[in-house]
């Protein structure tokens, strides 16, 4: 289960993060998880549940983002939303494409107490 992974890199962030500005209590963690980077969000969400335990985002309310994935066909210069890296272009077919959103892991927001 490569989410226990995430979470803990995502946890260590956040108390890096706290750290630096000198904060002893994380109340909210907002994350940005885009619908192609192959991660399953209740298993994320719980997993960083169990990692923040005892640590200063214990207890803390986390959420998930999940912006949908786009792509640029590089055939015929569509953008288009990308529903999974196996998608085809919806106006040529083609499968040259680059992604252009949707493959993100970041803590976009942390709210403290």
């Amino acid at each position: 289960m490569h989410e226990l992974t995430l979470a803990e890199s995502m946890i260590d962030i956040v108390e890096r993060a706290a750290a630096q500005a000198e904060v002893s209590k994380v109340t909210r963690v907002r994350l940005s998880i885009g619908a192609l980077a192959h991660v399953e969000s209740d298993a994320l969400l719980y997993c960083c549940e169990v990692v923040s335990r005892g640590g200063v985002a214990a207890g803390a309310r986390f959420e998930v983002d999940r912006p949908p994935g786009r792509a640029r066909c590089n055939a015929c210069g569509q953008i288009f939303v990308l529903e999974s890296l196996a998608m085809g272009c919806p106006n040529c077919v083609s499968h040259d494409l680059l992604v252009l959103d949707g493959e993100q892991m970041k803590v976009v927001e942390i709210g403290v107490a």
